[in-house]
């Protein structure tokens, strides 16, 4: 994908991500979701079992496996339909992606630069602090644009 498809993809993800935002605080229920709910609309292990085609122990295990972070996607979303609930799966980026992506980029560059400063130092022809900062940014913002596949192999 060329560089500004990508950033395309990347701004349409933020906006459709910005909408989950407020799932940011949601604090799963010490029982699991899959408890939680069925104990809130009154339905027992064996119901719930029935309704997933599985044993009794079965559901135990799955509600336990849940509460470990064990258990498959397939087998949330079975027994979310089993409670007549629709199972949501997702990620939330601790920032926008485009402040993920800028950063990496800028971080690429700070790198570039020093190497750049250090034979330009030896050769006295050292830039300004105002001048080293106009080059990270556009630095920066070209490492953005071209999006290289080697943005995310350093950390």
């Amino acid at each position: 994908m060329k560089a500004k498809q990508i950033k395309l993809v990347r701004e349409q993800l933020d906006s459709n991500l910005k909408q989950l935002e407020p799932l940011r605080n949601t604090i799963v229920p010490n029982k699991g979701w899959i408890r939680a709910i069925r104990d809130a609309i009154g339905m027992t292990g064996q119901q719930l079992a029935k309704r997933m085609n599985v044993k009794k122990q079965r559901v135990a295990r799955i509600e336990q496996d849940e509460r470990l972070g064990k258990c498959t996607l397939k087998t949330l979303k079975n027994a979310a339909q089993a409670l007549d609930c629709i199972f949501v799966y997702g990620f939330l980026p601790n920032n926008s992606l485009e402040k993920i992506v800028k950063q990496q980029a800028q971080a690429i560059a700070k790198k570039r630069m020093a190497r750049t400063n250090q034979t330009m130092r030896l050769e006295q022809q050292e830039l300004s602090e105002n001048e080293k900062e106009k080059a990270l940014k556009a630095l920066t913002e070209d490492i953005i644009n071209t999006m290289p596949k080697t943005l995310w192999d350093e950390q």
